[in-house]
């Protein structure tokens, strides 16, 4: 049996499933609910100082759905926790205390002023609680007091809060990275010249999801106005893991531990995290969205994955992808790949034919013998791939790629061997040879 337990900056889990600072860990109510349930750890909803901030009582989320009305895409526009500071950390201090095997985090923000932190560190840490996380993310409501990602998109702030933290803590600190920046890599350098034990990514996405034509208001209205809010859920998974892997994969970053956020529905959300060098990974919209008990089957998910590669404990996969992460300039120009139709799953749709034709390389006949037939035409195809996602089949469409020593029908070059844009003649600027 493969073992999930999970040291991350120092903090022991059962698990490496913990969920992300929001609504669900707002209270001690719910953070005992998601230990029963099994998560590893938490982190609390972000705390402020006092008196507590006010929160809209109207509509606080709104939504993308897919056809079938799966929640695709989150927003909202609910800030940092509005209980009081007090109130949070004799529950945090409880909670602890309940479940001393569970790692249970504390989300901060407070003003970008080094007496705020010396001043609230210290009661953080007498809860006994296992670490901190700097909310340097939160790109609504809080960002406009300067706070989250206000500080979050200067790198000196980031270096410079974090600073303050370890000097004024002992607990590991996490600092939460917004993606509301052009790279990511600049507030992560910062952080770890900050002295962070690890980083954590990513925050939400400032987003309208939209535009409400009954009220015209950005939705959610609250009142007949509304706000930018924060965007989450699977569909900014791509951009989050994007940012983990350009992280796990610079070399000024290197020793930083990477906790990954953004649209983990499932065990293979969280394994790819993991293989693109996130060592633990946060959820929030799926718990939000179907309740706590879906770390059951994340947990049973990525163990009997790990049992059937062969992996005992999660660090053996952690970053394995990473070296393969690289430049356009450096991949393989003579790899080939043609798509293939399995005549057996057609339905004759068409769907395939209409994209390519229209939109792409004009590679797929649609009749054979004057009947209804779809067949991929090599000489044309580019193995762009775009068939294969439009196909309603599964596994009907498929890209296979060329033995090295083939001709591709469609240069007449021969495919294999090893050859990358910074060598190739049509580039001006290729290395000499």
């Amino acid at each position: 049996m493969a073992d999930l337990k999970s040291t991350f900056a120092g903090i022991s889990s059962p698990n490496p499933f913990w969920l992300a600072s929001a609504p669900p860990t707002d209270k001690a109510y719910n953070v005992r609910r998601a230990f029963e349930a099994g998560w590893g750890g938490v982190v609390w909803k972000t705390l402020g100082e006092d008196p507590p901030i006010v929160n809209v009582s109207g509509p606080r989320y709104g939504a993308v759905f897919g056809n079938d009305r799966r929640l695709i895409g989150f927003n909202n526009i609910e800030l940092i926790t509005d209980r009081p500071l007090g109130t949070n950390l004799n529950e945090i201090r409880e909670i602890k205390r309940e479940w001393p095997d569970r790692a249970l985090v504390v989300s901060l923000m407070v003003p970008c002023e080094e007496k705020s932190w010396r001043h609230i560190l210290p009661m953080v840490e007498d809860t006994g609680a296992d670490g901190i996380e700097l909310n340097f993310g939160c790109p609504h409501g809080m960002s406009e007091r300067g706070m989250g990602a206000a500080v979050g998109q200067v790198p000196e702030y980031v270096e410079m809060v974090t600073a303050w933290c370890k000097q004024y803590s002992k607990m590991p600190v996490i600092v939460k990275l917004t993606p509301n920046v052009t790279n990511i890599l600049t507030p992560a350098r910062a952080a770890k010249k900050g002295g962070a034990d690890a980083v954590s990514l990513i925050n939400t996405i400032s987003s309208i999801v939209e535009g409400d034509l009954v009220q015209m208001s950005p939705g959610p209205s609250v009142g007949g106005r509304g706000a930018h809010g924060g965007y989450c859920g699977p569909a900014v998974k791509p951009i989050a893991l994007r940012m983990v892997a350009e992280i796990a994969r610079d070399p000024e970053c290197a020793g930083v531990p990477i906790s990954g956020i953004g649209g983990i529905e499932a065990w293979r959300d969280a394994a790819e995290y993991m293989a693109m060098g996130a060592a633990n990974v946060q959820v929030c919209t799926a718990a939000m969205v179907y309740g706590f008990k879906i770390v059951e089957s994340m947990i049973d998910g990525l163990s009997n994955w790990m049992d059937s590669k062969g992996y005992k404990t999660v660090p053996e996969f952690v970053g394995k992808a990473v070296p393969k992460f690289v430049n356009w300039e450096y991949l393989n120009l003579r790899y080939v790949a043609k798509a293939r139709i399995d005549q057996d799953l057609c339905i004759k749709c068409g769907r395939c034919y209409i994209a390519c034709e229209d939109t792409s390389h004009q590679a797929i006949s649609k009749e054979k013998d004057g009947k209804r037939h779809f067949e991929v035409i090599d000489k044309e195809c580019v193995g762009c791939n775009l068939c294969v996602n439009v196909c309603p089949v599964e596994g009907c469409l498929t890209l296979h790629a060329l033995p090295d020593g083939a001709i591709d029908p469609r240069t007449g070059d021969k495919v294999g061997g090893y050859e990358n844009w910074t060598t190739h003649p049509n580039n001006p600027n290729r290395a000499p040879a």
